[in-house]
């Protein structure tokens, strides 16, 4: 017996040290399992969890035997998972052979990382996810932020107000990588002027994955260098060319430590630009020339651009810039002109213009790409001028449109669903388009159980991250008028203005003459930070939550607390009805309302970012037309008629419109056709095959 409970405390050990159980079906209840109360006051991770368990560990799995067989089997499976030789990559003859390595400034893996801030981090932390079940040669690099993103409070009165946590890298599935004597390993990374700063490299297993995580928090820096890694997305232009110079040109001689020599580069956004003027200095250190340099690190960089509008993109001054990269000029003997020509048009005659960081990779990068493709549209319309005169549709900027990973954002009771009707092909396995097509002939009945189920599972959450605000605030309790049969809207984003959080709210006297003639209870949840530095999206905020107090709306209408992972899940699985409403074109790709569809909700959105090709008039609606504006106020109106018009001649009668059984048969039907149409076409697996064949498998 003893040696039963030793083994499953190494197995919990070792399940905990690798993210890939967080994906897997079951995965949650394992952990709680141990201890429900622990595991919700440590935010779900495994390692913090088994440390406040300490001794008390082997008095709960005493009493518990069949929780001891299925760790063990946990165990077994996961060694059967990373140790598997045949994956889809071997098996399409191993395009990325000599590997490839990912760099991003952020990684949405889980709610208990605090490694991200919103859409470009969960894109990249998917995107590791698959290449990990796909089985690809794949290491990623980014940053550790002891304080993590804002922690979103919402005073009394909706305003958003910023706090930062500090974070326990020990209760992270991390370790800290050592050299060849044992010792942890540190890199040095330029700073401004000159300076430099020294920093560990944690390693974090994502399945097959290797995450490497460069840290400055160290007591041979200073503590304004020491604070460079602190936050993602923190202080001022100064802090963020720093962190961007860690990032890229440390994370290449990270993986030159750890003797890591990928084949191919990829660069998701500009923020990691900087490396690639790393891998320039090693090769002139190599005695290779500077023409026969740039050819080689051009062929092999892939370069992924997000942002649709051009202030979005990093930039920064002429003197800025330059105290950041006067070691590269010295180094390789350029000119303070010639090393700041690198980050700007080709055709620039402004010897003032800005540095920028996604022109710069640009110049370092052949293979280029945007993430949806009205975006790639848009982004060969943004760039034309770098290739000078030559057609807009011969821009060489294709579109890879983005996708999200399956396992991890459909709820429980859809993949039990999906698993019953399509038994080993169901969303354990990735299976193409016309397999799908079989979802129109389950059962209506288990789907809407599948469904009213997530949505008691929002409802829940909601409730509880509310009675905690309030509990905090000393303010009364919520009158709550939420509803597990309700028509359920979700909004969750970023609240950048261009997304228009309270559109829905521009006309106040109609949407409540709308939801008051509806034939059943309608609940509207929002969920969204704003950055700290970002007035706008803060009044967005307040305006949703002035909006959610409207004694009209006052307990059907609620503004959920500090958006993260554990929120967006339950949001996107538990909404019947997914609000997208951005200004059109201003949507690089957006991914939230793909999650949606894969769960069964119906998206509700402009034809912006990926909607133009998922929508297929049968999965969800389109809010307007796809036409340009000149005028943003006469486009918000006009997209506000829509959305209320469709509101309450289309959503709401068709999901109130039921049939002798009680279900809304129409309704699930479009609902199943949304599964069927979107989960192989968005399905992060997609994605990562798409960059295998059309970038990764040529870039050399």
């Amino acid at each position: 017996m003893l040696n039963q409970f030793s083994d499953c405390v190494s197995a919990l050990e070792r399940i905990s040290s690798n993210l890939w159980w967080s994906w897997q079906a079951g995965g949650d209840q394992l952990w709680a399992r141990l201890s429900p109360q622990i595991w919700e006051e440590c935010q779900h991770s495994p390692k913090a969890l088994l440390r406040q368990l300490g001794d008390d560990l082997t008095a709960v799995l005493s009493d518990q035997p069949s929780l001891r067989e299925e760790i063990l089997e946990w165990d077994q499976r996961l060694t059967d998972a990373l140790s598997a030789d045949e994956t889809w990559h071997s098996e399409v003859g191993a395009p990325c052979e000599g590997g490839v390595v990912y760099f991003c400034s952020e990684f949405g893996l889980h709610e208990s990382i605090a490694t991200y801030s919103g859409g470009l981090g969960i894109l990249a932390g998917d995107h590791v996810k698959s290449a990990s079940d796909l089985g690809l040669p794949f290491s990623a690099v980014g940053l550790l932020y002891r304080n993590g993103y804002v922690q979103q409070r919402l005073n009394a009165e909706g305003g958003q107000e910023a706090e930062f946590l500090t974070f326990n890298f020990e209760d992270y599935p991390a370790v800290l990588a050592v050299n060849e004597s044992g010792q942890t390993l540190r890199v040095e990374a330029p700073l401004l002027d000159g300076e430099t700063c020294q920093c560990q490299v944690w390693e974090m297993s994502v399945g097959r994955v290797k995450l490497y995580l460069l840290d400055a928090d160290l007591e041979e820096n200073p503590p304004e260098v020491r604070a460079l890694t602190a936050k993602l997305y923190g202080g001022d232009h100064i802090t963020r060319i720093q962190q961007e110079l860690i990032l890229g040109v440390g994370g290449v001689r990270a993986l030159r430590a750890l003797d890591i020599n990928p084949r191919v580069y990829h660069l998701n956004e500009g923020h990691s630009s900087f490396l690639n003027l790393e891998r320039l200095r090693e090769l002139k250190e190599a005695g290779v020339s500077w023409s026969e340099s740039v050819a080689q690190v051009r062929s092999s960089s892939v370069f992924t651009t997000h942002t649709p509008v051009e202030a979005g993109h990093d930039r920064f001054d002429h003197e800025t810039a330059w105290r950041g990269l006067q070691w590269f000029g010295e180094t390789m003997g350029m000119s303070r002109e010639e090393v700041l020509k690198l980050g700007q048009w080709p055709d620039e005659t402004d010897s003032t213009a800005l540095f920028n960081m996604t022109l710069l990779a640009m110049q370092t990068c052949e293979h280029l790409n945007g993430v949806a493709a009205l975006h790639g549209e848009v982004s060969r319309q943004m760039f034309k001028r770098f290739w000078g005169d030559i057609p807009t549709d011969q821009v060489p900027i294709t579109s890879v449109t983005n996708g999200v990973h399956a396992p991890t954002w459909q709820s429980e009771p859809v993949r039990r669903f999906l698993f019953e009707g399509l038994g080993e092909l169901g969303p354990e396995r990735w299976i193409e388009d016309e397999t799908w097509s079989t979802v129109a002939q389950l059962s209506n009945e288990s789907l809407w159980a599948a469904k009213s189920s997530s949505r008691r599972a929002l409802i829940e959450l909601a409730r509880r991250r509310e009675a905690t605000r309030r509990e905090r605030l000393g303010l009364p309790v919520w009158e709550d008028r939420l509803d597990p049969n309700a028509l359920t809207i979700g909004f969750a984003r970023r609240f950048a203005t261009y997304k228009r959080a309270s559109l829905i709210f521009s006309e106040m006297d109609r949407l409540i003459r709308i939801l008051e003639a509806a034939p059943g209870p309608v609940q509207l949840f929002f969920a969204g930070k704003a950055h700290p530095a970002d007035e706008g999206g803060k009044a967005l905020v307040k305006a949703v939550y002035e909006a959610s107090e409207h004694p009209a709306l006052k307990g059907r209408v609620l503004l959920i607390e500090d958006y993260d992972i554990d929120v967006g899940r339950a949001m996107v699985q538990g909404s019947d009805v997914w609000l997208n409403n951005p200004r059109r074109p201003k949507e690089a790709s957006g991914t939230s309302g793909m999650k949606v569809a894969m769960n069964g909700g119906l998206n509700l959105s402009i034809l912006d970012g990926w909607w133009p090709e998922g929508y297929n008039g049968d999965n969800g609606w389109a809010i307007g037309e796809e036409k340009e504006y000149s005028d943003p106020e006469i486009q918000d109106r006009e997209d506000a008629m829509s959305l209320y018009h469709l509101l309450e001649n289309e959503v709401i009668p068709t999901f109130f419109d039921r049939g002798a059984d009680g279900l809304p048969q129409r309704w699930l039907e479009s609902s199943k056709s949304a599964i069927a149409s979107c989960t192989p076409q968005f399905h992060s697996h997609r994605q990562v095959r798409d960059y295998v064949r059309a970038l990764y498998s040529i870039a050399r």
